[in-house]
């Protein structure tokens, strides 16, 4: 072994192994089902908090298996690394630190991701180019956006556990994104989850048709209010 070679990251660099993340069967299961339902399955108290949509279809449900990407705020090095690495149907989470005073991303690196087949990105940072993202075709989340674009100097670090508006996303974990926001799910859930997802799709349809045929049930509320002390 040569000893002038390290065998250590410099400070404030790492490149993990891409993660393998969800099967197929899982990403079309959850593919199909809005995030509000899943976040009810989940407690609603998961998810991402103060990012929101910049594409153009907002009827559009996104998901991916989660290539994460930490990132000094404003820069955008490990990024660039992250779309050499990613494979098709993978999601880029990166943890921009909420910063929303450099631009992350633009139109060229969606031109990149689209050639890549990437699912998404999901931003805790800001994004540029935004008439560009409305009609590309690509998914982005983001908190926020300005023209003044990025450095590249790092540091940064590539597949480790990130938090992006709230939400810790761990490699290779399922994310799905609507335009309420997105959830990210662990591997090791999916078998616990999928029946309260299905109750919450049953629970949704019954709701739903209550509504629309005036047949809602009412003393579910009143009986709250009174137990509550409130005369009704």
């Amino acid at each position: 072994m040569n000893k002038n070679v390290s065998t250590q990251w410099p400070i404030g660099f790492r490149i993990n192994p891409r993660a393998e993340g969800p099967s197929d069967f899982w990403m079309t299961r959850f593919g199909k089902i809005p995030v509000a339902w899943v976040s009810d399955s989940m407690g609603r108290s998961v998810g991402t908090i103060g990012l929101r949509a910049y594409h153009g279809d907002l009827n559009l449900i996104s998901v991916g298996r989660a290539l994460t990407v930490r990132v000094r705020p404003g820069d955008n090095l490990m990024i660039h690394k992250a779309l050499h690495m990613i494979a098709p149907g993978d999601m880029l989470v990166i943890d921009g630190g909420g910063d929303v005073s450099q631009a992350l991303i633009g139109g060229n690196i969606l031109a990149t991701a689209l050639f890549k087949k990437v699912s998404g990105f999901v931003i805790d940072g800001a994004v540029r180019d935004i008439a560009e993202i409305a009609t590309m075709g690509m998914p982005v989340w983001a908190r926020g956006h300005t023209h003044r674009g990025p450095s590249k100097d790092g540091p940064g670090e590539i597949n480790v556990p990130v938090t992006v508006g709230g939400m810790t996303v761990n490699p290779g974990d399922l994310v799905l994104a609507d335009a309420d926001g997105v959830v990210s799910i662990s591997p090791a859930d999916f078998e616990t989850l999928w029946p309260r997802v299905e109750d919450q799709a049953k629970k949704e349809a019954t709701l739903r048709k209550a509504a629309e045929t005036g047949t809602n049930d009412w003393e579910r509320f009143d009986s709250i209010l009174r137990a509550k002390g409130c005369p009704v």
